[in-house]
C-alpha cells in the first residue's frame, strides 16, 4: 500500500512547466491525504460522486468518443460514416450532422488518415463486442461546418475564426490536421483517466491497448503538424491556441501542451516532468467534448448528450 502511495504521488507530481498543478495536488494531499486526492482526481460526475462506475459504464463512456472519432475520420477519408449495423445499442440512437471527404493534397497526410480512420472503426466495433447487449448506441453527432456548430465552435473559442465565421476540417490538409488535434489528445489523456476506474484485468488490459494507439494517433497528427508549422509558423500557433482553449474548458489545473518548441527542443509528446502522460477526469474530457466549463450533459461535438451513465461535465 505504502508502495502505491508513492507511485499515486509521483504520478502527479510535475515540473517547473506545470508548477501550478503541482502544487494544487499537494494541497490535496495535506487535506484529504493520497488515498483521498486520488478519490477526488477519479470523481466522475457531481451526480454519480457516491458511486464508482462499473466496467461497463466506463467502456460506454468511451465508446461514446470513438464513434466521434470513427464518423469524423471516416467522412474525411471516405466521405461515409460507419455502418447502420455499428450504431445500434441502449440509449438514443442520434445520426451524424455534416462530415465530408477531404480532398488532400499531400499524400502522406492522406495515408496517415486512412489509417487512424480504421483504427477507430476497429475500436468501436471491439467496444461493441466487449460490450454486448451492454453497448450504449451512437448518440447524436455534430461533426459539421455550420458557424454555430462544433467545430466552428471550438475554432472561435481558439480565436482561429471571427464571430459568425465557420471552420472547415474538410477544406484542406492543413484544416484536418487541426481538427483531427482537437481529439486526439484528449483520447489520451481521457484513456489514462479512466483506467484506475476499470476493475477488471482483462478490460484494464484491453483499454491499455487503446489508450496505446490513441497515442499513436496523437504523435502523429502532432509531428505532422510540427513538420508543416516549420515551413508555415501560424499553423502551429493555430495548434498551440487549441491547446490553450482545450486547457480553458477543463478546469484552472495546466494540464494541457501545445507543439511549439522550447528552445532547440520539439514539443511532439505532451508529459510530465517524469515523462508521464498526462489524465484527465470523465468530467474534464466531456467539458471539451461539449465546449463548456459548466456542468452540463450536452453540447459540442454531443448535441443531445452522450449515451450512458457517465455524462455529465465538470463544472469548472
Amino acid at each position: 500500500m505504502d508502495d502505491d502511495r508513492k507511485i499515486i504521488e509521483q504520478l502527479h507530481e510535475l515540473g517547473d512547466r506545470r508548477r501550478e498543478r503541482r502544487e494544487f495536488f499537494r494541497a490535496l494531499v495535506s487535506v484529504a491525504g493520497v488515498t483521498g486526492a486520488m478519490q477526488m482526481a477519479l470523481t466522475v460526475t457531481p451526480a454519480n460522486a457516491q458511486s464508482a462506475p462499473s466496467d461497463a459504464d466506463v467502456l460506454n463512456f468511451a465508446l461514446n468518443l470513438e464513434y466521434l472519432e470513427a464518423q469524423f475520420y471516416s467522412f474525411a477519408v471516405n466521405g461515409t460514416g460507419l455502418a447502420a449495423s455499428d450504431l445500434t445499442g441502449s440509449g438514443t440512437q442520434g445520426t451524424v450532422t455534416g462530415g465530408r471527404k477531404v480532398n488532400f493534397t499531400d499524400p502522406i497526410v492522406e495515408q496517415y488518415a486512412r489509417e487512424i480512420a480504421g483504427d477507430e472503426v476497429a475500436h468501436v466495433k471491439f467496444l461493441r463486442a466487449q460490450l454486448g447487449g451492454s453497448a450504449v448506441s451512437q448518440p447524436a453527432i455534430d461533426i459539421g461546418t455550420d458557424p454555430n456548430g462544433a467545430f466552428s465552435s471550438a475554432a472561435r473559442a481558439a480565436g482561429l475564426v471571427g464571430a459568425g465565421q465557420s471552420f472547415d476540417p474538410y477544406a484542406s490538409d492543413e484544416n484536418f490536421l487541426l481538427g483531427a488535434f482537437i481529439f486526439e489528445d484528449v483520447g489520451v489523456t481521457a484513456y489514462k483517466g479512466a483506467a484506475p476506474l476499470i476493475s477488471n484485468t482483462t478490460y484494464l488490459e484491453a483499454a491499455a491497448g487503446i489508450l496505446a494507439v490513441e497515442a499513436y494517433h496523437a504523435g502523429i497528427i502532432r509531428t505532422t503538424l510540427y513538420g508543416k508549422g516549420i515551413d508555415t509558423p501560424s499553423l502551429r500557433t493555430s495548434a498551440d491556441k487549441i491547446s490553450d482553449a482545450r486547457d480553458s474548458l477543463d478546469g484552472t489545473s495546466d494540464l494541457d501542451q501545445g507543439i511549439s518548441p522550447t528552445g532547440d527542443v520539439s514539443n511532439i509528446v505532451p508529459l510530465d516532468a517524469n515523462g508521464l502522460a498526462f489524465s484527465r477526469t470523465t468530467g474534464q474530457v466531456l467539458n471539451i467534448a461539449y465546449l463548456t466549463k459548466l456542468a452540463a450533459n450536452s453540447g459540442g461535438f454531443f448535441p443531445s448528450g452522450v449515451n450512458g451513465t457517465i455524462r455529465t461535465s465538470a463544472a469548472n
